[in-house]
This record gives C-alpha cells, sequence and structure tokens, in this order.
C-alpha cells in the first residue's frame, strides 16, 4: 500500500510530537504541517522534511487523514473543514468546547465516512492496556490524577484538561449511563477550576469518585477499580498494575486467602501507539479504539461535572 498522506495541524507543545511520529512511520507520508506562528511551522517542517503552511484550509483535499492540535476552541472548524472532505481525523481531547459541537462533527463523520478519533493518550498507557483483557464489570472507582501547574494548560479548566482522562477511561470501563453527579472544586492560581472533585453515580450501581488537581507539588496518576472478589490499582505514571484476589485456599479457619499479582510495564510511548492505532484504522479498517462517539460521551459528563459546580455554588474561594 502507498503511504497515507498526513498533515498536522498545530505544532505547539503537542503538536510537534504528532508530527515527529507522523515522520517516523514508513507507512505515512508527513505532506506538511500548519500553524499560524509562522516561526514555529518553519522550524517544525524543517525538523521533519516536510511543507509548512500558516492557514490549514491550504491542506483541504490535500491529505488523507490529519492530527488536530489546536486549541479547543478551534477544534469544531478544524475538525468539520477536514471532514466534510472526507479526511480522516484524530483531534485532541476534548473533542471540542460543546456536547452539540461534537455532536455534529460525528454527524459529519458518518455521513462523509470517515475516521473521527479523539486524543485520550492515556488509553493507551500499558498498564490499562494489559488490564482491558481481564476486567471485570466495577462496583467502586477511585481515581487521582495531581500535576503542578503549568500556565500553557490553562486554556481550559482542570476537569476539561486532567480530570477528561480518568472521566473517559471510566465511562468505557462501567458502560452504563450516568445516573448523577455531585462535584465541588476550587480557583486557585487560575480564573477556570484548577481543582475539583466529582462523585459519579451510573444506573448500574457503580460508583466513582475523581479527584483531578493542577496545582498540586507531585505528580501522581493513580485509579483504583473494586470489583466482586477483586482490587486492581493502576499507577498510570508509573505503568505499574496490581490485582488482589480472593484465593480458593484459606490463610486461617473461615478468612480466605487473597492473592496479588504485580507488573511494572517498560516505558512505552503512548502517543506512538495511538498514532499507529489511528492509521490501523485508516488503511485497514481496524477498530478505532477512542471513537469520537467516545469523546463526546466525556466531554458530557466533563461539562456536567464542571455546571454542577459553577450552579451549585461550590467553587470554593469566589469571594477571596
Amino acid at each position: 500500500m502507498t503511504p497515507t498522506r498526513c498533515a498536522v495541524i498545530g505544532v505547539g507543545y503537542l503538536g510537534k510530537f504528532h508530527a515527529q511520529k507522523y515522520a517516523a512511520f514508513s507507512h505515512a507520508d508527513l505532506v506538511a504541517v500548519a500553524d499560524t506562528d509562522a516561526e514555529a511551522v518553519a522550524r517544525v517542517a524543517a525538523d521533519c522534511g516536510c511543507r509548512g503552511v500558516t492557514d490549514y484550509r491550504e491542506l483541504l483535499g490535500e491529505v488523507d487523514a490529519v492530527s488536530i492540535a489546536v486549541p479547543t476552541t478551534l477544534h469544531y472548524q478544524v475538525a468539520r473543514d477536514f471532514l466534510e472532505r472526507g479526511t480522516h481525523v484524530l483531534v485532541e481531547k476534548p473533542i471540542t468546547s460543546t456536547v452539540e459541537e461534537a455532536a455534529e462533527l460525528n454527524r459529519i463523520a458518518r455521513e462523509h465516512d470517515a475516521i473521527l478519533q479523539v486524543g485520550h493518550l492515556e488509553r493507551f498507557n500499558a498498564a490499562l492496556l494489559d488490564l482491558a483483557d481481564q476486567r471485570c464489570p466495577p462496583l467502586f472507582i477511585e481515581s487521582h490524577r495531581l500535576a503542578p501547574f503549568k500556565p500553557r494548560a490553562t486554556d481550559v479548566n482542570v476537569v476539561l484538561d486532567l480530570m477528561i482522562h480518568d472521566i473517559d477511561i471510566i465511562l468505557d470501563m462501567v458502560r452504563s449511563p450516568v445516573k448523577s453527579v455531585a462535584a465541588s472544586g476550587a480557583k486557585v492560581l487560575s480564573e477556570a477550576l484548577d481543582i475539583a472533585n466529582a462523585r459519579i453515580e451510573f444506573e448500574n450501581g457503580c460508583v466513582a469518585n475523581v479527584t483531578s488537581s493542577r496545582v498540586s507539588l507531585k505528580s501522581e496518576r493513580k485509579m483504583r477499580i473494586f470489583q466482586k472478589n477483586a482490587y486492581v490499582s493502576v499507577d498510570f505514571q508509573n505503568r505499574g498494575l496490581s490485582i488482589h484476589r480472593l484465593g480458593e485456599r484459606e490463610m486461617f479457619p473461615g478468612i480466605p486467602e487473597v492473592t496479588t499479582e504485580t507488573s511494572i510495564f517498560e516505558e512505552g510511548d503512548a502517543l506512538k501507539t495511538e498514532i499507529a492505532a489511528f492509521l490501523e484504522a485508516v488503511r485497514n479498517g481496524g477498530p478505532v479504539i477512542v471513537s469520537g462517539e467516545d469523546g463526546q460521551r466525556a466531554l458530557e459528563t466533563a461539562i456536567r461535572i464542571t455546571e454542577q459546580v459553577r450552579h451549585g455554588a461550590h467553587v470554593l474561594g469566589e469571594d477571596c
């Protein structure tokens, strides 16, 4: 098969890495990168050996697939323009700014038989991929995603910036409609929420307690999953997976043994794996690991949490 003609729209912090991955794949032809920052686009184009343009519209109809890593407010416009040409799209998370925009992108993708994948990168973490083959329905989930403050990420609140990773994973695990949401949060170093906690109850009875912060002194990305007769701990940051199960024997009379399996996975390249999966779906019709519909569901829940914080007057520090 001839290489897939690709382009990257937006070559800031994330986009430049997308470009490097495409340039390294033998079955992809990185035709161009686009960004309104002429210096950045020239630098990345030179590094990746491709064309650089400052107006992405020059590439409409010229490529088979694109990665979109522009600010969230521009996701809908840019993705729409390519999808309407039948171009396959991998768009960074969150899929769009509004659920209505996400629904429209999914409609356009279906109408034009184009793949729409959303960049929820944590789905390609080695520890989570290993768990996917052996998990059973969860009863309770607890997650903590903590990070130091980074000014570049403040165009969206912490729910859309960090928590949405865990929301996407939890929705994929539970696979039941959300019944109710209770949430609170605080503005600390930016004008948007910087720390938030949400309790999500599902129709099937599962409950998830989700905490995210971008104003912490340490980084932590952990999820604990409680299932019937099992407890699973996933350390996304260190690629660790621990599974504790009730055994068949007894430790003491009437007290069942608990067996433990612990795995530490080698450091991988989640972005490379994500783009490889996208190209596989484009070239061979493989499954879309994180579909546009997945991205829409995650966004809908994230916005519901944000609105619960705002309208419930649970934003701490508002009068400080």
